[in-house]
């Protein structure tokens, strides 16, 4: 008896640490990792309630343009509906936060909070904006993108359209743009930069389609003038998916809302309408303009320089033999005085050398 209560716990112990293994990147991956290193370029996506985000474009910008990505959203979605369990209101918030959470670790997103609570359907974002306590939401807005140091920000919703729609949806895109023009003065929230410093982001967008215009009809007759077209259905070799099929895994972790889908192949167009800043003249590089080198980062050259060496001569069958020179790198990095993009980066390069370990 005894005897098999050991062997039981063994087992038990075995399966426990078996379970609890981090998920280790494979080559090609830490290669794709390697490569954002070099790319210093920030968007942030801004919604009003968790599944309101594109998936498509997020996870397009964080791992077809290497950028930096997040989706803020204005609230945890208390005010919806429980498809998987009894949970309703602060818990069901709790559960979609969790939600996010997962969605962001597939499309390869970072995800932002304000403290607005979703209250359930509102027909009007002045209703809205009165329950929420409009001010105090609008410094989380500006706090937000003061800390995550945006080049360009794409809202989700119209912020034209008052009262035709959820009141939250169009009152999460009125608050981004007035942050826009807010950020980068000194007299706004003052308090805020004991702890961040003042950021302009250099255009904003709103991710537009055919829903907005009522149908499909009547969005292809329409003006695109100010719109880019950007083709999210790129496929990535070394994941050995395509964007849609990331995007579409991420989406389906928004299990309390039913949502999910198996994900396509073949060119898919997302529009963005520019609302802010000017439009750039290649619909494939909304950086347009924007240096996302290292030579944005004074004395950074040097580390781009290294960077590049440690992309161009990576040995996929070897990751660890490219440790001591993203060693050097982060040393490097280390000294430099842009708080910002050496807190970054050396989270990142620290990543890379774990991984590039075993």
């Amino acid at each position: 008896m005894r005897k098999l209560t050991i062997l039981c716990l063994t087992l038990i112990l075995q399966i426990s640490v078996f379970a609890q293994q981090p998920k280790k990147p494979n080559s090609s991956q830490i290669y794709e990792s390697i490569k954002k290193l070099n790319f210093l370029g920030s968007v942030l996506y801004v919604a009003a309630h968790p599944d309101d985000e594109n998936t498509r474009l997020i996870s397009y910008m964080a791992n077809n343009l290497k950028a930096r990505t997040a989706y803020l959203s204005i609230t945890r979605g208390d005010g919806g509906q429980n498809l998987i369990g009894p949970e309703i209101r602060e818990l069901l918030g709790v559960i979609r936060t969790q939600e996010l959470l997962a969605a962001r670790k597939i499309d390869g997103g970072e995800q932002m909070f304000t403290r607005a609570n979703d209250f359930g359907y509102s027909k009007h974002p002045d209703e809205t904006l009165a329950i929420w306590d409009k001010e105090k939401v609008l410094s989380d807005v500006v706090w937000a993108i003061r800390k995550f140091q945006p080049d360009v920000i794409i809202n989700r919703f119209n912020h034209r359209t008052p009262g035709s729609t959820h009141g939250h949806h169009t009152s999460s895109a009125m608050l981004s743009i007035e942050a826009f023009d807010l950020v980068n003065d000194e007299s706004i929230y003052p308090d805020q930069l004991k702890y961040v410093g003042t950021w302009q982001p250099k255009r904003l967008f709103f991710n537009t389609g055919w829903w907005f215009y009522g149908s499909r009809e009547n969005f292809d007759k329409a003006d695109k003038t100010g719109l880019l077209a950007i083709n999210t259905g790129v496929f990535y070799p070394s994941f050995g998916l395509s964007n849609p099929e990331i995007a579409a895994m991420s989406r389906s972790q928004h299990k309390s809302q039913g949502f999910g889908s198996t994900g396509t192949r073949g060119k898919q167009l997302e529009y963005i309408e520019i609302i802010k800043g000017e439009l750039p003249s290649d619909e494939e590089n909304i950086f347009e303009g924007i240096d996302t080198s290292w030579n944005r980062v004074k004395d950074g050259k040097a580390i781009g320089t290294l960077l590049e060496k440690v992309q161009n001569s990576y040995d996929f069958t070897n990751p660890s033999a490219s440790i001591p020179e993203l060693t050097k790198a982060y040393a490097m990095i280390q000294k430099l005085n842009d708080s910002h993009w050496k807190t970054v980066k050396s989270q990142e390069i620290k990543n890379i050398i774990a991984a590039s370990a075993g």
